[in-house]
């Protein structure tokens, strides 16, 4: 029988807009980190105690994470009831608004204790859209994707999120290198308002995207589940819990881009701003490139050992990343930012959206993932906020951090040596009784 055109071609398209949507949308999640990092201790906060400025404003980056779980109930129940595609639409229009609003609020000095109030309300949105964008998206290529292929194509997920950081890193480059007086006046507003556009671009692209055969197909046969939540925690609980732990992984990603941001261009250290924007940018460039490579990998030998690799490497590697910044030593940083986060860190980054979609059946897919990665994802924001408390009252204890980035690694080790292999299960049958079997007998006979 011959496949129509338009089915071969839906795989690509959906891999796309979710590259798409990803980066546009993650563009507006990530300027947040950078201006967290350089800008908001000295608009939003008290400048007479450095410290504690910087450490309020790092913990407001963290806030968007805590809302995430919130989010990704309301994000996950609606999804697994009314498709991947509205919810997609629906959490790009809500980052760019909320991103608009933040390049538009009044700082310390003009409302005082105000200021840094409304800041966290719209970060709590910003939270709240995220929740929902990486689990519909993913949901959304894996249920489009060939069964033989789903690692690469859903990779393009955090290809994309990848590709929005870089973007954010390229723009905050320019605006970082203004004058002082300009960069905290007007200077550090253009990448949020900017976000208008971002917002546009991507519903134009994400509102023509087909919804998936699985979801229709299961709509039309046993229709929508009406509370994806219970039979979630009835059913595959112990996945939930496998994801939450997997997850906590990108505490990897925040120490990285946030908290060494921070430690780099302090007075301790001296790098300047936009050296360290540098790293970022060329990191991220790498792993672009690096995660379908490792997604595309994990569809010949599996999730699992990719993602293992990922997992104990970070912790690895992240410690020779801090210790660089710590000598100050710029080619040094940027060799080993490259290995850290462009290469060793994107094996775990580009396979997790396979390896916890597959976990799940069909009509509780985008509730797992949502669910799951959203509460690792809630460690992995305040993460910065403690490694800010452990790194000491001048900020110079960069080991503690390093140890304790580490210590992070261990939950992914364990979620994914418990995980079964689901590389090779059919899309129709992943998340069913009869896969779990066979992928446990595959385990027992290799």
């Amino acid at each position: 029988m011959s496949v129509p055109a338009e089915a071969v071609g839906q795989p690509k398209k959906a891999a796309t807009a979710a590259w798409i949507g990803s980066a546009l949308e993650y563009y507006d999640f990530f300027i947040y980190g950078s201006a967290a990092a350089l800008i908001f201790p000295k608009v939003f906060f008290d400048e007479s105690d450095p410290a504690n400025a910087t450490l309020l404003s790092l913990a407001t980056f963290g806030v968007a994470y805590a809302a995430r779980p919130v989010g990704a109930l309301f994000m996950g129940h609606f999804g697994d009831r009314v498709g991947r595609k509205k919810i997609m639409v629906f959490t790009l229009i809500l980052m760019g608004v909320s991103t608009f609003l933040i390049g538009c609020l009044p700082t310390r000095g003009q409302v005082g204790s105000l200021a840094p109030v409304l800041l966290v309300l719209c970060r709590v949105l910003q939270g709240i859209s995220a929740a929902g964008e990486q689990a519909s998206a993913n949901s959304m290529s894996l249920e489009h994707a060939p069964s033989h292929r789903r690692g690469f194509f859903t990779s393009f997920t955090l290809s994309g999120t990848q590709g929005g950081q870089l973007l954010a890193t390229l723009v905050f480059l320019p605006v970082a290198a203004l004058p002082e007086d300009q960069l905290l006046s007007w200077g550090w507003r253009v990448p949020f308002w900017l976000s208008v556009a971002v917002a546009a671009v991507g519903f134009v692209i994400r509102r023509k995207l087909d919804e998936t055969p699985a979801f229709e197909q299961q709509t039309a046969s046993e229709g929508v589940v009406k509370l994806p939540l219970l039979v979630l925690l009835r059913e595959h609980w112990a996945d939930v819990l496998r994801v939450v732990g997997g997850a906590v992984i990108a505490s990897v990603s925040t120490i990285f881009t946030v908290w060494a941001l921070a430690y780099a261009t302090s007075d301790t250290v001296g790098m300047s701003r936009s050296s360290m924007l540098w790293v970022s940018a060329l990191a991220n460039l790498v792993a672009l490139a690096a995660i379908p490579l490792w997604a595309t990998l994990s569809d010949r030998i599996g999730r699992r050992p990719v993602f293992l690799v990922g997992a104990v490497g970070s912790a690895i590697t992240m410690f020779l990343y801090l210790w660089a910044v710590s000598t100050g030593n710029y080619p040094l940083i940027l060799l080993l930012g490259i290995v850290t986060f462009g290469i060793v860190y994107s094996a775990a980054n580009g396979v997790w959206p396979s390896f916890y979609g597959e976990m799940f059946s069909t009509r509780v897919r985008l509730s797992g993932m949502a669910i799951g990665t959203q509460i690792g994802f809630a460690v992995a924001g305040f993460a910065v906020t403690f490694a800010a408390r452990i790194a000491g009252p001048d900020g110079t204890d960069w080991s503690s951090v390093a140890l304790f980035t580490s210590a992070l690694c261990v939950p992914p080790v364990i979620a994914a040596l418990t995980a079964r292999e689901t590389h090779k299960v059919a899309t129709e049958d992943l998340g069913t009784r009869a896969a779990r079997e066979a992928s446990r007998r595959e385990t027992v006979s290799a």
